[in-house]
């Protein structure tokens, strides 16, 4: 593509080749809009991709988004989706060690084991009792709240009523949710697990009066109507792909190596000029669609920007020659490590760890989670690698701020993988590291991702996975009708950090390709 090229014109231009994206490219190609997507990277997919990291071996791992709950089976549907989840028969198992031996707690497998679990830790029926109760209260608020995701935004009241259960309402919505998990339970292990939830990719307190702890903890409990977290057959890039296969097949144009700098717009339509190899260009387009963050979206359009957003995570990828042994006698690696594998998340140890994290050092005992992809979809390795027993391993590490890592991204990196790791060496029977496989180079296949890492490859802002804070899924004075309109009439946000984005859920996605034929079709009548 030349410099100094003629303008192109498309119903719509859609600035970004992520899953949301994609979602509103193929909705809007399917209802007979003309379609350009611009995509910087040489791919499309953002960060829901598979690739290889490690030189010389065949395992595509989800690099950096990697469960799904949020996407609604309508978007699968309604696309035609070759696409397929696998659910987990176990949901966690979290090792402790008590009156000097290891144990711990593993839900899942049926009502019958977890109840056995409970009662193994805690010695009685209370806790497990508790969890029933707080889950079923959760449950029912998911089965109301999910299916309004892709509908116009509710009012508060609204969504209050719907749900139609002021204790749950008060404790989701209104107090800080330390306060709901201090009063279901008592066990200091039983009430981390719980609050987990609130503090993927959320820098936050168990009481912070934010409630950005509950804001978050709220979009964990709610995917599917039931809260589950599913595996992505052929990892993240399995629905990318198909996305884009969707997207195409409909008609849509998508290019990558094509870099938006600017969006100028009025009431009529917009212009975006894009950047390539070889020059510059322009399209022109009734509607654009802004699948990047909303700093990016500020940069783009020329107006002030937002509130800094920082993220707090360490992600780490993994493949392994087996899986470790545990030093808890009474479970099996191949279950512990396939549903969420909790380390150093009691409720004391991630308030500790927050507490440091906010005074500006690296927690001494850094929380984390782990799960193994290939247990549960063994598709992501080569025949070799499977048949020979390799799995692999994602850990998502909390409480670890971008600001931590802001005098040297390297050093700090390194500290708190060690210290990360050696958390989890406590809970097994040999190290971590007897069991890291090598690359074609002879070096560990490990690799860690801190948020400055993931500002620099993706363009997170500060590092955050949802763009921003997290939003109620309810309208504000602001917010407009569908979550993604901005101050520019003919300019939508329809990345994670729209209202009810973030995760992998193609949300804003639909909803801003909703609003593109809302509109059309109110200026027909």
């Amino acid at each position: 593509m030349s410099a100094n090229q003629g303008t192109r014109a498309y119903d719509a231009v859609i600035v970004g080749a992520g899953h949301n994206g994609l979602v509103a490219a193929a909705y809007l190609a399917r209802a007979g809009r003309s379609v350009l997507v611009l995509e910087r990277l040489g791919h499309t997919g953002g960060a829901a991709v598979s690739s290889r990291p490690f030189a010389g071996v065949e395992a595509r791992l989800s690099r950096y988004s990697y469960l799904v709950s949020l996407l609604p089976p309508k978007i699968v549907a309604d696309l035609g989706l070759d696409f397929r989840l696998r659910s987990r028969t176990i949901s966690s198992y979290t090792p402790v060690e008590r009156a000097g031996r290891p144990t711990g707690l593993l839900v899942g497998g049926g009502e019958a084991r977890t109840r056995a679990a409970f009662a193994r830790l805690t010695g009685g029926e209370r806790e497990y009792a508790a969890w029933q109760r707080f889950y079923g209260m959760t449950g029912r608020v998911a089965e109301r709240v999910f299916p309004t995701l892709t509908e116009p935004l509710p009012t508060r009241d609204e969504l209050r009523r719907r749900i139609d259960d002021e204790t749950a309402w008060r404790a989701l919505f209104e107090e800080p949710i330390g306060a709901a998990v201090e009063e279901h339970f008592e066990d200091d292990l039983v009430r981390g697990v719980v609050l987990t939830d609130a503090l993927i990719g959320t820098f936050a307190d168990a009481h912070d009066p934010s409630l950005a702890q509950n804001r978050c903890f709220l979009y964990h409990v709610i995917g599917g109507g039931t809260g589950a977290w599913d595996v992505p057959v052929g990892g993240m890039g399995a629905l990318t792909d198909a996305l884009a296969a969707a997207a195409r097949a409909a008609g849509a144009e998508i290019v990558t190596g094509h870099e938006a700098v600017r969006i100028a717009g009025d009431a009529d339509g917009a212009e975006v000029t894009y950047r390539t190899a070889d020059g510059e260009g322009v399209a022109a387009a009734r509607h654009v669609l802004v699948n990047a963050s909303p700093q990016e979206l500020a940069v783009l359009t020329g107006a002030a920007a937002p509130e800094p957003a920082e993220g707090a995570q360490l992600k780490v990828n993994m493949l392994l020659t087996r899986l470790p042994r545990l030093r808890d006698p009474d479970v099996d690696p191949r279950e512990a490590f396939a549903g969420t594998f909790h380390i150093a998340e009691g409720y004391g140890q991630l308030a500790a760890a927050h507490a440091q994290a906010a005074a500006g050092r690296p927690p001494a005992a850094p929380p984390s989670e782990i799960y193994c992809h290939s247990l549960t979809d063994p598709t992501i390795l080569g025949p070799e690698l499977a048949g020979r027993g390799y799995q692999t391993l994602t850990l998502f590490g909390l409480h670890t701020p971008a600001r931590l890592f802001d005098h040297d991204n390297d050093a700090v990196r390194e500290e708190l993988l060690a210290s990360t790791l050696a958390q989890l060496d406590a809970h097994l029977a040999e190290p971590l590291a007897d069991c890291l496989a090598t690359d074609a180079d002879g070096r560990p296949c490990i690799e860690a991702k801190t948020p400055l890492d993931l500002e620099r490859d993706l363009r997170l802002p500060g590092g955050n996975i949802f763009h921003r804070a997290l939003s109620w899924p309810y309208s504000q004075p602001d917010t407009g009708r569908w979550g993604v309109e901005t101050p520019h009439p003919r300019v939508l946000l329809c990345g994670a950090g729209a209202v009810r984005g973030g995760g992998v859920s193609g949300v804003p996605g639909h909803n801003a390709a909703m609003a593109v034929l809302e509109h059309d079709r109110h200026q027909r009548n």
